[in-house]
């Protein structure tokens, strides 16, 4: 027992709890949540990824059972419970956790879902090739090794890492005070930065991102951070980047369609992306959406079906984007342990200088063990061929002396490895032919003797060895199936505002007004003649075919312009609604046209005195019931025309059928107002007008067909003219059609 056993020393209680939790986070942060910069690796997947290789499971061999190795790790290197090493082991198996997995499983090693792997005693692994590169060199002396927990054995400090593992899988960790988040990357655009960062030492992040364009994630997705936002992360090595899932629209029949999601954010359990889809959708919190079937085999296939065919896939994916995990943030924190052990936030330059310099060190030391090796295989090899110059008198010393190893040294000269390595060899060995491969090795090993000490002196020599290692890395691990980039970069997503009509399910239907001014909808696009019922002495005045979420404008006899939902006009095959309860008409006003004008569209109307001027469409919407004054009156005239200004000419026709074109450039744009004189009349007023493009012609219906005058010579004029006779064959109704 020691001397101070049983005594009792009385502490503060202060300074004692903090020099022992300052001891505790330590140990947290250094032994088990934060990776090393240099191999990417915290100590659980090290000493797993160090006891698989002594156990030999690299790829070309065999599988063994999960317990072993977990047994081996837990005995050996890693004082901690079973299941974290298993839970560990298993991640650096999954597909859609590590981007390069580092151990390849057989078994069930759990699912997108969320679903856990089977127990350990019934999974196997071994090693991939990347988990090798990660070793290569472990043999070598090219990193230092320090004494397990209980100083039977010895463990790596940090592995060589000739794979760029902590950007190419990432890492997770919360430690105490600090955490770190690192997504995965694409190992080519990674070892495409190094090389340039060797060529280039002074180049900044924003020549490494013309490299790595962002993160690569093992389940796909698509990022949707602008470029400012993604340099402003790497630089600072702190940031958030928006990711979401990938979707298409799929066409079925009769217009029907579904929206199939292919890939889903990083760490988002599909079950669970299910269920909360399905729960909002039962407090009805997705108006958009109808239902949700997984239709997922090997490759995920989430079919999302729309309330009804008529609503925007883009605003239903914008509400399920805002509601759900199918789009999440993942936090870039790249808190790491630098070369010295120390925690640290680095940006992209910063951790792949790390990277590169381990590997110079590695190079480095791995050089001088190969140097040494060289040497002591040279010195044997020169005992050899001292051996064969004077063969009779080594057998004859080794046949009849005493002391054969001191008079081998003292006769040839020979350090005492030289003569321990001639007595040990074979009598096969003393064949001519021996005699000459041994030559040839010694010629060999000088050769590379030489090409490793003018490596060690040249430090361009070096960085060049460096870049063909990751050129090698590069290739081998860049192409197929696993190279190719999966996360689709993109801008940053638009902004989609859901209108509340977007809620309102979208059909189409038809307006129909009658002549005493009953309105009504029906279901579905009415054609020209459809057979309709009205009151006794009513008829048709008007049909509009339209959808059940447009706006219709009526233009009033009086001048005004009045707004009505198509939703809210009454449904069904009854009479309707007085047009008169929806808005307000004086008795002697009616309604001229009604149609869903269009914001981006600029409109000709006139009064029946035949002044006018050109509307933006902006100006035919008005919420009030009293409607909105566009077209000022004078006593006795009336609201007359309302068309598209689509051209550069204005044809107007007069009650006295005179027939006058002028350019469209002559009538001021205005919101409201009284006009400009269209054209001049001495009895009558304004019968039609139309806005046309010259050069196309004049066209005007006549029953079924459609005549078209070019040559308008003969009634082009100014503005205000009166004009002439239309040309023969024009309607007598003094109408275009």
């Amino acid at each position: 027992m020691p001397d101070d056993f049983g005594r009792v020393e009385d502490l503060a209680l202060g300074p004692a709890l903090s020099e022992r939790y300052l001891a505790y986070a330590l140990s947290t942060i250094m032994s088990r949540s934060l990776p090393d910069v240099r191999d990417g690796l915290k100590p659980v997947h090290r000493r797993l990824i160090y006891a698989m290789h002594q156990l030999k499971l690299d790829p070309r061999s065999g599988f063994k059972k999960c317990a072993r190795v977990v047994g081996d790790v837990m005995g050996k290197f890693h004082p901690h419970g079973d299941s974290s090493i298993y839970e560990a082991l298993v991640r650096l198996a999954q597909d859609f956790s590590s981007r390069y997995p580092l151990i390849e499983g057989q078994g069930n090693f759990g699912n997108v879902d969320g679903d856990n792997a089977a127990a350990m005693r019934y999974t196997e692994s071994r090693l991939t090739e990347i988990a090798e590169y990660l070793l290569r060199g472990i043999d070598e002396n090219a990193v230092d090794f320090r004494p397990t927990y209980d100083g039977e054995e010895q463990e790596p400090v940090v592995l060589p890492g000739a794979f760029p593992n902590l950007l190419a899988n990432g890492a997770a960790g919360i430690a105490v005070g600090m955490a770190t988040s690192i997504p995965p990357h694409n190992a080519s655009e990674i070892c495409g930065a190094a090389l340039h960062l060797i060529e280039n030492p002074d180049a900044g992040t924003p020549d490494l991102l013309k490299h790595i364009k962002g993160p690569d994630f093992p389940t796909g997705g698509e990022l949707v951070e602008d470029a400012e936002t993604i340099l402003n992360a790497y630089e600072t090595g702190r940031g958030s980047l928006r990711t979401r899932a990938r979707w298409q629209k799929e066409e079925g029949k009769h217009g029907t369609w579904n929206i199939v999601v292919t890939e889903i954010p990083y760490q988002v359990q599909k079950s669970r992306l299910i269920e909360q889809i399905a729960l909002l959708l039962t407090e009805k919190k997705l108006p958009l959406l109808g239902d949700i079937r997984d239709e997922s085999a090997e490759h995920i296939r989430l079919v999302l079906e729309p309330k009804s065919r008529t609503v925007d896939a883009d605003m239903l994916m914008a509400s399920l984007f805002r509601a759900t995990q199918l789009e999440s943030r993942f936090s870039l924190n790249m808190n790491v342990l630098d070369g010295g052990r120390t925690p640290k936030v680095m940006g992209l330059k910063a951790i792949l200088r790390a990277w590169l310099d381990h590997r110079q060190e590695v190079l480095v030391r791995r050089s001088n063990h190969r140097l040494e090796a060289i040497a002591r295989r040279l010195e044997i090899l020169d005992g050899y061929i001292k051996v064969f110059l004077n063969l009779d008198e080594v057998i004859r010393v080794i046949r009849y002396e005493d002391k054969p190893k001191e008079q081998l040294m003292a006769a040839f000269e020979l350090s005492e490895v030289q003569a321990e390595a001639i007595l040990n060899m074979r009598l096969r060995a003393l064949r001519k032919l021996e005699e000459m491969e041994i030559r040839n090795e010694h010629k060999k090993l000088t050769a590379e003797q030489k090409g490793l000490q003018a490596l060690l002196k040249d430090e361009g020599k070096r960085w060049a060895k460096i870049g063909e290692e990751i050129a090698e890395v590069r290739e081998k691990f860049g192409g197929g199936a696993l190279g190719a980039r999966r996360t689709k970069i993109s801008a940053a997503a638009p902004v989609v505002e859901i209108v509340a009509e977007a809620l309102v399910e979208r059909e189409p239907i038809t307006i129909i007004l009658s002549e005493k001014g009953w309105i009504r909808a029906q279901k579905g696009h009415l054609a020209d003649g459809a057979e309709l019922k009205f009151k006794e002495g009513d008829k048709l005045f008007a049909m509009l075919p339209c959808q059940s979420t447009d706006r219709i404008a009526l233009l009033g006899t009086n001048g005004r312009v009045y707004t009505i939902k198509a939703a809210e006009v009454p449904r069904g095959r009854s009479d309707g609604q007085a047009i008169r309860l929806i808005i307000e008409l004086a008795n002697e006003d009616g309604v001229l046209k009604l149609f869903v004008p269009d914001a981006a569209q600029k409109y000709l109307i006139a009064s029946s005195a035949g002044r006018g001027f050109i509307l933006p469409g902006t100006e035919l919407a008005s919420e009030r019931r009293a409607g909105k004054v566009i077209l000022v009156l004078k006593p006795g005239e009336e609201w007359a025309v309302c068309v598209p200004a689509n051209g550069d000419h204005v044809a107007v026709v007069g009650q006295n059928r005179r027939l006058l074109v002028f350019p469209l450039d002559q009538l001021p744009e205005m919101p409201r107002g009284t006009g400009v004189q269209l054209q001049k009349y001495k009895d009558g007023g304004l019968a039609d007008a139309k806005v046309f493009a010259m050069k196309e012609g004049l066209s005007w219906n006549i029953g079924d067909r459609v005549r078209v005058e070019q040559k308008l010579a003969e009634w082009l004029g100014a503005r205000a003219a009166a004009g002439r006779m239309p040309p023969s064959g024009f309607p007598k109704s003094n109408k275009f059609g």
